[in-house]
């Protein structure tokens, strides 16, 4: 069963991904809303970026600092009230204790109501997208973070020893480009085009920002038209006890 999003009683959200510009792909029109809506979002970067890139040229260790600037820069254009940066080895992420202790801190840190994720798995929907498994180790990640490990105080009692008390998120949002949405989120055209604003702050990675533009606001458009809306983006939810 699909629904539309609304929720006024809620005022945080966290956005966990694998890699800089992964969040402005999936679901960055979502976070531009509720940013306009005075929400707190924060962003938690799993991997630092070292190595989307095709030029010989740029060291990993470069590669890092731009795409975290780029990151910088696409979170001001959103509004958001943090990124933070876990700083694991791009392409080598895998979902283990410490990234779950890491995510979990953030979650205890900021408080969420609602956490957006990638996908834990790899379900092959598209015809020339196979999936990055950064992004099914940081969904995995984040999914074993909320449940149970930001919940119970003894999980990783060293965060309570560092100040960090238990949090139970209220929603998770997984970011779908699929047919499984169950949660279309209505959408403004300001809230697109401030999300496709930020997604060209990520020019080491976009040949062609006009054609991803374009792709961004059709793709929107067209999620919109499933619930009457101008424009809205898909995710698979779940709601917590």
């Amino acid at each position: 069963m699909t629904q539309q999003s609304e929720e006024p009683e809620y005022s945080r959200a966290m956005v966990v991904v694998a890699h800089p510009d992964d969040a402005e792909f999936g679901c960055s029109a979502t976070v531009a809303k509720w940013c306009r809506l005075g929400w707190e979002v924060v962003y938690v970067l799993c991997t630092d970026g070292s190595k989307g890139t095709d030029d010989r040229e740029i060291t990993g260790e470069q590669l890092i600092e731009i795409r975290k600037t780029e990151q910088t820069v696409a979170g001001e254009i959103l509004g958001l009230k943090k990124v933070e940066f876990l700083g694991y080895p791009d392409g080598y992420l895998e979902p283990t204790l410490d990234l779950r202790k890491d995510i979990s801190r953030e979650i205890r840190r900021w408080k969420p109501d609602i956490l957006i994720t990638t996908n834990p798995r790899r379900d092959l929907i598209g015809s020339g997208y196979i999936g990055h498994p950064d992004h099914f180790a940081a969904g995995e990640a984040a999914l074993s973070a909320v449940y149970p490990a930001a919940r119970d105080h003894l999980t990783f009692p060293e965060l309570l020893e560092e100040g960090f008390e238990p949090h139970k998120v209220k929603e998770v949002w997984m970011m779908m480009f699929g047919e499984d949405v169950t949660r279309y989120n209505p959408l403004e055209e300001v809230d697109v085009d401030a999300s496709i604003r930020a997604l060209h702050a990520h020019a080491s990675q976009i040949s062609n920002l006009d054609e991803t533009a374009q792709w961004m606001r059709q793709r929107r458009k067209e999620i919109g038209a499933k619930i009457d809306a101008d424009f809205a983006e898909g995710f698979k939810s779940f709601k917590l006890g």
